[in-house]
């Protein structure tokens, strides 16, 4: 599968971005997803992920309450809504697909098979 990930950009402390991945070559909804971040000299995070139907969802602690994460499977198209901004929410997001069926949803960089290019998010205080 190929993934393609946008709607980065420039905001500031309290706005909102939406971003979207866009998946192709093989049946999207066969796939748990999620978004990682990474920080330049930081570790890849994890921030957000939901399982095949979308009945399961998972966030990382930095993010609960803030961001929400939803999918179209009609789309191929996975979404990460990002409120209340902060500037410690600067990052490239990545976007990944995860093959394997487990219980609930992956938080390891290693659950997912397949990953998409990034998207950079700048938050400005």
């Amino acid at each position: 599968v190929q993934l393609q990930a946008s709607g980065g950009g420039l905001v500031q402390a309290g706005g909102s971005l939406r971003l979207s991945c866009a998946a192709s070559g093989r049946t999207f909804s066969s796939y748990s997803m999620g978004w990682f971040r990474q920080a330049p000299g930081k570790e890849r995070e994890f921030v957000a992920g939901i399982s095949r139907s979308g009945g399961t969802t998972r966030y990382g602690d930095s993010v609960k309450g803030r961001f929400t994460i939803s999918r179209d499977n009609a789309k191929d198209t996975v979404y990460l809504q990002m409120d209340s901004l902060k500037p410690e929410d600067t990052s490239v997001y990545y976007c990944a697909a995860d093959a394997v069926y487990r219980i609930g949803v992956g938080v390891a960089t290693a659950d997912y098979d397949y990953w998409g290019q990034g998207t950079q998010v700048t938050v400005s205080s």
